[in-house]
């Protein structure tokens, strides 16, 4: 959902499994498109549809978290591995 007139942006994803232990890289992968995409006055909200992850309150509460996304994006392995999630295949 976007709001221009807000500056916000909100994207709810839905893991494959209740137990997807990928869930927080597909979200930080969504959140850094986002970052990478829109202008810099958005806001963005990044979480898990409720009730279809078994973590969801502990996930969306990292991507919520400024100072933690920033942090890992900072680790230079966990970047190499969002943008490989990032690339486009051939």
């Amino acid at each position: 959902q976007v709001n221009d007139a807000e500056s916000t942006v909100s994207v709810e994803f839905t893991p494959t499994i209740p137990h997807c232990s990928m869930a927080t890289l597909i979200g930080l992968s969504i959140k850094v498109k986002l970052l990478r995409s829109l202008p810099e006055r958005f806001k963005l909200d990044v979480h898990i549809t409720p009730g279809t992850h078994a973590s969801e309150h502990a996930v969306n509460k990292q991507l919520a978290d400024k100072e933690r996304v920033a942090a890992a994006l900072e680790n230079s392995h966990l970047l190499e591995v969002v943008n490989q999630c990032l690339s486009a295949r051939s």
